[in-house]
C-alpha cells in the first residue's frame, strides 16, 4: 500500500514539473483562474498522498505471534 502512495506522489510531482512552465498565473483571465485551481488541486493530491504515506500503519508480522494463545500443556504423572 505504501508503494502506491509513493507512486502517486512521484507521479504528481512529475505532473507538476511538466505543467508549471505551461500554466499562466494571471487572475484576470480564465486561463489564470484555471491554472490556480489546477495547481491547488494538484497540491491537495500531493499533500493527501504524502499524509497517507507517512501515517500508514506499519506491518506487524512479528507481533502476530504474540497475540496467539499458547497451547496448553498436559502434565504427565511419573
Amino acid at each position: 500500500m505504501k508503494n502506491r502512495y509513493l507512486l502517486c506522489i512521484l507521479l504528481t510531482a512529475l505532473m507538476l514539473y511538466y505543467a508549471l512552465p505551461h500554466l499562466a498565473f494571471s487572475v484576470q483571465h480564465e486561463a489564470g483562474i484555471f491554472s490556480i485551481a489546477w495547481l491547488g488541486l494538484a497540491l491537495l493530491v500531493f499533500a493527501g498522498n504524502l499524509t497517507a504515506w507517512l501515517y500508514a500503519p506499519k506491518k506487524q508480522r512479528a507481533n502476530k505471534n504474540v497475540d496467539k494463545p499458547l497451547p496448553k500443556r498436559v502434565k504427565s504423572h511419573n
